[in-house]
């Protein structure tokens, strides 16, 4: 596996946590894919990269395109970012149970900020939403009490249950774009991580499109 060494390094740091097993999974299905985290950055991308961020942003919301591979920040109407990302390792479709690999389809926000994170920094994301839970209970994966929990929590501004069999902890994160290899998440490159961390609020909207 091309990435052992980088892997075994991650799981000694974080012995125990139950997230390094998941890294490692990831990571050995990555290196059997052929996904290249999508094209290079355009020159008009470069250029809009290359132009200050002035900090507050007025009115920030991100939008992840997965099948360009990019994630756009904004600031009201203004293109102020375009970055490179990585998706689950099952790319295609919406994400609809816990372990399938997705990246979830939808609008969401920022519900918390993790300074501490095992992929360097992160933005959690209030995954699963309204409509994924009505879809979830229709299909009878989650119970109407566990619904009615992530509605209220989304509506309140918090983050949603995690332990559903809808899945959760769904973040934009550090550790790499060059690929698809998260479980779900949306991945950048540590430094590009390191700019939006520092300029995106909780409460910020992001909208997944396929």
């Amino acid at each position: 596996m091309k990435n052992r060494g980088l892997v075994l390094t991650i799981l000694a740091a974080c012995a125990g946590v139950a997230l390094c097993a998941a890294y490692v999974a990831s990571a050995a299905r990555a290196d059997s894919q052929t996904s290249t985290g999508g094209e290079p950055l355009t020159e008009e991308e470069e250029a809009i990269n290359r132009r200050p961020l002035r900090l507050p942003l007025a009115r920030p919301r991100l939008v992840v395109e997965k099948g360009a591979r990019r994630l756009r920040l904004y600031a009201g109407s203004k293109l102020v970012r375009v970055r490179r990302i990585a998706l689950g390792f099952e790319p295609a479709g919406d994400k609809v149970k816990e372990g399938d690999g997705r990246t979830p389809v939808g609008d969401f926000k920022v519900c918390t900020k993790n300074e501490r994170s095992n992929f360097h920094l992160s933005l959690g994301l209030t995954y699963p939403n309204e409509e994924v839970a009505a879809r979830g209970l229709r299909d009878g994966l989650i119970t109407r009490e566990q619904a009615a929990a992530i509605t209220r929590a989304v509506r309140a501004g918090r983050c949603p249950p995690w332990n559903t069999a809808l899945g959760g902890e769904i973040f934009i994160h550090g550790g790499g774009a060059a690929s698809d290899w998260t479980f779900g998440c949306v991945g950048l490159d540590n430094t590009e991580i390191e700019e939006l961390f520092a300029a995106i609020p909780a409460g910020t909207p992001v909208r997944i499109a396929p």
